[in-house]
């Protein structure tokens, strides 16, 4: 579902830029887990590692914590998460497969919110559960947890991000 002269065109005309290169696109696409709560139940979060590995199609890192807080009993270095990040045609990939499978298996979707993008038209999506993607086997999930998409743009507003994404074929409420 690249970035192909009909989407590159419909950004354009919307967004009335007149350098072709001026336009908005994706750069990269990060899926992130917190393991924060898993931790405290079992040290084994190799699990994880694999839903994403079969998530994202490529192996992700698992993110350290930079220093000990007393209060949440984190110790230095200790495994706080997990990350993938996407470019390329695996980053579409991912995008096609989000917006027109993932999303819709989603109990009770109405659209996603237009205000969850950051002031340079970043777009952040948490999903509650990893069971709605079809490459996960519910019986091969001990615990079920959530995992956050960020969709990095080079748009400069928000506007430009709602543009691009919407043209893209992403499904934003309409009573927003």
């Amino acid at each position: 579902m690249k970035m192909n002269k009909d989407i590159a065109n419909k950004v354009q005309q919307a967004l009335h830029i007149s350098n072709m290169h001026a336009i908005p696109r994706i750069e990269k696409v990060v899926i992130n887990v917190g393991m924060g709560t898993y931790l405290r139940t079992s040290k084994d979060y190799s699990d994880i590692v694999e839903n994403i590995k079969k998530i994202s199609g490529q192996q992700p890192i698992v993110t350290l914590s930079k220093k000990s807080i007393s209060n949440f009993k984190l110790r230095e270095k200790t495994p706080i998460g997990v990350k993938v990040t996407l470019r390329g045609k695996r980053m579409y990939d991912f995008i096609d497969k989000l917006v027109k499978i993932i999303l819709p298996r989603i109990r009770d979707f109405r659209g996603i919110s237009k205000k969850s993008f950051d002031t340079k038209g970043n777009y952040t999506i948490g999903l509650r559960e990893v069971l709605v993607f079809p490459e996960v086997n519910p019986d091969d999930v001990n615990k079920i947890h959530g995992l956050e998409i960020t969709i990095a743009t080079t748009a400069k507003t928000k506007e430009e991000g709602y543009v691009l994404l919407k043209e893209f074929g992403f499904p934003f409420k309409k009573d927003e």
